[in-house]
Order: structure tokens, then C-alpha cells, then sequence
């Protein structure tokens, strides 16, 4: 059995890159309700856990290198958040780990952006699998780690 908390994470996560490289390069303001969904505040204006899940996934992403934004605004939003070139440039590569996809009778450009870890993050979190997702966002991540010394 998964853990809830990870899952909504490579979630949040997943939909945070997918959004940022849809608008890559221009800065954009992110709002955690995008990411998270919708949230009412209870009566003294506190957002709910998986609303602040989503929030502290974004402050994440930016402290290990995959984005970087302004400013927070409140508890609300990302302002100027783009992707790192770093990120950006792992997400148009080839995912590592993954099973042969047979691309072959495609045209190049189509074989390449479907061989991407962007078409994969973008197909998993259609098919709603959180064990799919999950493995796509670790081996994401994997590529997002410096290379080890020999």
C-alpha cells in the first residue's frame, strides 16, 4: 500500500512541471488551486492539508533546482515561477527506465516529442496511475541529480 501524502506529491509535482513547461520560457504566476484543486479556507482562514501538501511540493520543486519564482504571494501563489534550464532540459530529454515504445512508423519530430519525459508525465497523469506516475517521477528525478564523480 502507497503512502497518500507521496502520491499527492508526484502528483502535485508532475502537474507543477507539466504547467511551467507549457509556459516555458515567460514567467508565469502559478496558483496552488491549479495545482491542488479547489480549497476553502476554514473560518479563520486556514487552507487545508492537502492544499498546503500542494503549496510546500512547490517550495520543494524550487529548493532542489526544478524551478524558481519571485515571490510567494501569501499562501496563494508562485509568482515569476519558471522552470530551470536544468529541469527544462530533463524534461525534453528520453526517460531512463521505461519500457521500448514502438514509435518507429512516426515522423521524427513526432517519435522525439513522444519520447520525452514530458509526453510521460503528461500521459501518466491521464491514466490516473499513481504507481505509473510514481516511477515516472522517480526516474525523472533520478535524472535530475548531479553526476556522480568516478
Amino acid at each position: 500500500m502507497s503512502d497518500l501524502n507521496v502520491d499527492d506529491f508526484f502528483k502535485d509535482a508532475a502537474r507543477t512541471l507539466v504547467f511551467l513547461f507549457g509556459t516555458f520560457p515567460t514567467p508565469t504566476t502559478l496558483f496552488v488551486e491549479d495545482i491542488s484543486g479547489p480549497d476553502e479556507p476554514d473560518e479563520y482562514g486556514v487552507h487545508s492539508k492537502r492544499y498546503l501538501a500542494a503549496l510546500g511540493t512547490l517550495q520543494w520543486l524550487a529548493e532542489e533546482g526544478y524551478l524558481r519564482f519571485g515571490d510567494l504571494i501569501q499562501t496563494e501563489a508562485i509568482d515569476q515561477a519558471v522552470l530551470t534550464g536544468r529541469s527544462f532540459a530533463v524534461l525534453c530529454a528520453r526517460p531512463i527506465h521505461t519500457e521500448a515504445m514502438d514509435l518507429e512508423d512516426m515522423p521524427t519530430s513526432v517519435r522525439e516529442e513522444r519520447s520525452s519525459n514530458i509526453h510521460l508525465l503528461r500521459q501518466e497523469l491521464k491514466a490516473r496511475s499513481s504507481s505509473r506516475l510514481r516511477q515516472a517521477m522517480l526516474n525523472l528525478m533520478d535524472q535530475m541529480l548531479p553526476p556522480q564523480p568516478r
